[in-house]
Parts: C-alpha cells; structure tokens; sequence
C-alpha cells in the first residue's frame, strides 16, 4: 500500500553540501529530505495543476521553468540576456526590473570552471557558491575569475569558449562522474590562451572588476548514487503524469530512477504528489 509523503508546488531541490551532498524536495511547504529514500520505491503524480513560480496564478502551460506567460514576458530574471549575460542591457537602461537588476546582476560574480559531464566553464553569483555548481551535478570546480557584474562574466565567458565548453551534456553526467580533471592546469591553459583578450577586457573595465583568481581550492563534490543508469530515458510529466521506480540516485537537479530520470527543476510550479510504494 502506498503512503504520501507530501504534496505541493514543486520547486527546485534544496541542497547542502556534505558527504554526499544533502538533497530536500519541495513540494510547497513541505521540505521532504531525500537521500533517506535511496532503495525506495518512490511515486511522483502531477496533480494536473500548474500555478506560476513568481505570481502563483494558475497556467496551462509553463514557461522557464516555472513562470507563466506574462511573467516570462515582464520579469528581467525571464529575459534572454540571463542566459546570455554577455547580452546584458542594463547599462543602456533598457532592463525590464532595474530594481531587480542592481540586486542580482550588478553584484560580484564568479566565473569558474567545473567538471560535469567534462570540463567547462561557467558563471555564477558569488552568492549561489557552491550551489550552482551541485545543481549542475558538477564533480569539481574553482572559480577563476571574480568580477564585478554579470555583464562582465558573460564578456569573460564569451573570451574562454572557443577553447572550452560551456555546456553541460545531461546524458553523459547522468551515466557517472567523469575522470578527475587538473583544474589548475585546465586554468593555465586558458589564460595563455586568452592572454590578449583578457588584457583588452581589463583595459576597457578595469583591474579590479575583472580579477582573475589564482590557487583557488578546488571544491569536490559526492552525490547519493547507488548506480548510474547505462542508457537514460528521460521523464516528462508533460506526457507522463505518474513516474514511479526505485531511487538510484540523485544527481544535479535529477532524481534518477531505475525505470529512467527526471528533471525536478523543469517542472517548478506543477502540482505533485509523491508517495512510498
């Protein structure tokens, strides 16, 4: 017989850093810890109801990862330039939530290398260390640069791509943690290679705001795993509105199960249930 643990809007997993890393779900008030549950059988049901991450109004359909249409289409954090913030308009005062873009993007961030499904290079908010890099199931990373908005991590960002991916393949870092990697040597490579941008970079913003990082301690990251699927079939709630199977593991911001894995944060705002089978 089954048991419901909890339900509610679900949003993105909340994680602590430990040995392994400590995740908690959530389903609206409820913080549910999760590792406990590594063997168990587990069941997650859509509820058939999505209510907006920001506003809360009901929405047939979802948007970002959570927001509803006019949100999507009103708040600055919804704008393209958060995911390409080399793209940032704030300087030009064209942001949709000045207010909103003071606290988050001028503010100090990070860029840094992590190894996900290999090694790549990022950005984040000094603030969201080491989370971001939990949430993207990084095995290792450091930070390289520190600078002074988000603006400038992107024009950083944009200068290290050519010689080092900035993507993550979901698939791959689902299969296993990836070979241990040199950080500090992968570091000096990409300064050699980008000596001449980063001095133009500097030249234009200023040494302070663009800082690169030396002998930084590299962060290594454990996740509840009892064992990695060999093929990953991925599930929707969309086309799929019960998941149900034992937890194998959880990785980055995926439960994965023995009956295939999904993607928590995709689905923030839906109205789930999860119970004990």
């Amino acid at each position: 017989m089954s048991r419901e643990l909890a339900r509610g809007a679900l949003r993105k997993m909340k994680t602590r850093l430990a040995v392994p890393v400590a995740y908690e779900m959530v389903l609206g008030d409820h913080s549910l810890p999760l590792n406990c549950y590594l063997g168990q059988a587990l069941e997650l049901q859509f509820l058939g109801q999505i209510n907006c991450v920001h506003c809360d109004r009901l929405t047939s359909k979802s948007f970002n990862q959570g927001f509803c249409y006019p949100c999507f289409r009103r708040l600055a954090q919804c704008d393209s330039c958060i995911m390409s913030p080399e793209k940032c308009h704030f300087h030009l005062g064209t942001c949709r939530e000045p207010e909103w873009g003071e606290s988050n993007c001028m503010i100090d961030h990070f860029v840094y290398l992590a190894n996900t499904s290999g090694l790549k290079v990022g950005i984040t908010r000094h603030s969201q260390v080491p989370t971001r890099w939990m949430d993207q199931g990084a095995t290792q990373a450091v930070p390289i640069f520190r600078v002074s908005t988000r603006l400038q991590s992107g024009l950083v960002e944009t200068l290290l791509k050519p010689y080092i991916a900035d993507k993550t393949n979901w698939q791959a870092m689902l299969k296993g943690a990836t070979a241990p990697a040199n950080l500090e040597v992968e570091r000096q490579r990409l300064m050699a290679e980008c000596q001449a941008g980063l001095v133009e970079l500097q030249r234009n913003h200023g040494l302070q705001a663009i800082a690169a990082l030396e002998t930084q301690p590299v962060t290594v990251i454990d996740y509840p795993v009892l064992e990695y699927p060999t093929k990953v079939k991925s599930f929707n709630f969309d086309k799929t509105p019960t998941v149900a199977g034992t937890l194998q593991g959880i990785k980055g911001q995926y439960l994965i199960l023995d009956t295939g894995v999904i993607n928590l944060r995709k689905f923030g705002g839906y109205q789930v249930a999860l119970s004990l089978i």
